[in-house]
């Protein structure tokens, strides 16, 4: 079977079971083995003389591990790709935690805040319905890129060593990333390296968004808005679904009780916006998905026939 049909079977996978309860709460989750192995290398090399140099040789570590592990695992056949594969996707689960946040938000502000408060990591404690809803779709839009795009594009790329070294990068990166005293030199290589495995996704990412809502005659705004974004790539995801909402994103927000002044994207858009609109936003990410998927099973048939 191509990697490209072994690759659509596992979205479909994904999309049909998640991540089921009954499993992962008898075993250790793939990302939460990835985060202890990414914390103990933290324990023990994060120190100085020397932090940065540490922090490549600890994700040359977890890059050749990971790796590794992949391609022991695909010796297993294609049933194991598939099932590997649609566990480190995550796109029913960011799903379902998203529509947890329109619902919420339906019930009152104070559920909508405890909903988006498991999705972001900025301070939602005094949130508007609005700002709520915002947090809501722009985590739908850079996830739908980081959990679902990318490893898809990696796995296709380098089967499931590539989607390995992606998720494992991406998960040092969201732990030891951030620019902190603790981490502004031991994490510079997880947060450049994990910029550089995100550049094409997030691009395709907003490229697929865009498509799939009816706005890619706005690509030129959509690259312009993405370039107002803080971060390198998820700017293009938010770009492109704030042009197919047309609703404006980003924007001030608060981070540990300290407001941060960011760039509004596609800052004259709606800004009046509420859970329907997270609905909405969760349709064009079902159909970005839905190209996606076709886009997979088209190449793997040609692949296949010739």
């Amino acid at each position: 079977m191509t990697t490209a049909l072994t690759l659509a079977l596992a979205m479909v996978l994904d999309a049909l079971a998640g991540e089921p309860k009954w499993l992962w709460s008898r075993l250790p989750h793939p990302a939460v083995m990835m985060g202890r192995a990414v914390g103990a290398l933290d324990t023990r090399l994060n120190t100085e003389p020397g932090a940065r140099a540490k922090g490549v040789a600890a994700i040359a570590i977890l890059v050749l591990g990971a790796g590794i592990i992949g391609l022991a695992l695909a010796q297993l056949g294609w049933v194991v790709e598939v099932a590997v594969a649609a566990i480190l996707l995550a796109h029913r689960s960011l799903i379902n935690h998203v529509a947890a946040v329109a619902h919420g938000l339906r019930q009152s502000t104070g559920e909508g805040r405890r909903a988006v408060a498991m999705i972001v990591g900025r301070d939602v404690s005094a949130a508007t319905p609005d700002q709520i809803t915002r947090a809501g779709i722009e985590s739908l839009s850079e996830n739908f890129s980081d959990g679902v795009i990318a490893p898809a594009f990696w796995f296709l790329i380098g089967g499931l060593p590539g989607i390995l070294i992606y998720k494992v990068v991406n998960t040092a990166d969201s732990m030891i990333g951030y620019l902190t005293p603790r981490h502004a030199e031991f994490g510079w290589a997880a947060a450049r390296l994990d910029d550089l495995l995100n550049w094409l996704p997030a691009r395709l990412t907003g490229a697929l968004i865009a498509w799939a809502g009816k706005a890619t005659g706005s690509w030129p705004a959509i690259r312009t808005d993405a370039a107002l974004h803080r971060s390198p790539n998820a700017g293009w995801p938010e770009a492109g679904m704030a042009r197919a909402m047309d609703i404006a994103l980003a924007g001030p927000r608060s981070y540990q009780g300290k407001i941060e002044d960011l760039a509004w994207v596609n800052p004259d858009g709606r800004r009046s916006i509420g859970p329907a609109d997270i609905d909405d936003a969760v349709v064009i990410v079902w159909k970005s998905w839905g190209l996606a998927l076709a886009s997979l099973i088209l190449i793997g048939v040609l692949i296949w026939i010739f």
